[in-house]
């Protein structure tokens, strides 16, 4: 398990762990996702993304985790938007990054053997699926080839068409709920 000696968490008003996340691609075309793997289950694929730091931004977050889990740079995107995580109390804002500098070694691969892999996007929610749904689910939100909020509802907060929608998830194997 990864372990930094002076981490300090940082919480919302609600006492949701902060956290952000990116989905890693290799081009625009948004067909292949970067995964790492879990530094506490190493055979298991993950989205990389960790805690906010304080006075740190979400999207610096989420560019600082992808180059220290997955060693790669990019191109910062859009919010595809935050989702919650009851069990955990986590809040984590999910951005999309297209990649453009791939490291031959990096921070985690070095201090703790991650990996890395490209999966295509059916292939990368069907290994989320079994142990991080909520992982899963981000894929879900940005593919809707791939279904729809599977009888989950979408509830607006009165922030327009244009508000990030925000998942909930009552505990880790339900299917995620959306609001804004």
């Amino acid at each position: 398990m990864k372990f930094k000696p002076n981490q300090t968490r940082t919480y919302d008003g609600e006492g949701f762990k902060k956290r952000a996340a990116c989905l890693c691609f290799k081009n625009d075309r948004e067909d292949e996702v970067l995964l790492v793997s879990s530094s506490r289950h190493p055979d298991q694929w993950i989205v990389p993304g960790g805690g906010m730091e304080p006075e740190e931004e979400p999207g610096g977050t989420a560019v600082r985790e992808v180059y220290e889990e997955a060693g790669v740079r990019g191109t910062l995107g859009r919010l595809l938007g935050v989702f919650e995580n009851q069990d955990s109390k986590h809040r984590t804002y999910v951005y999309v990054l297209t990649v453009t500098e791939t490291l031959e070694d990096w921070e985690d691969s070095v201090n703790i053997g991650r990996k890395r892999k490209w999966f295509k996007i059916d292939e990368a929610i069907r290994v989320l699926q079994c142990h991080k749904p909520v992982h899963a689910e981000y894929l879900r939100r940005l593919t809707p080839r791939c279904g729809s909020t599977n009888g989950n509802t979408q509830e607006p907060t009165g922030q327009g068409d244009n508000a990030p929608l925000h998942q909930t998830t009552s505990h880790d194997c339900s299917l995620p709920r959306f609001h804004r």
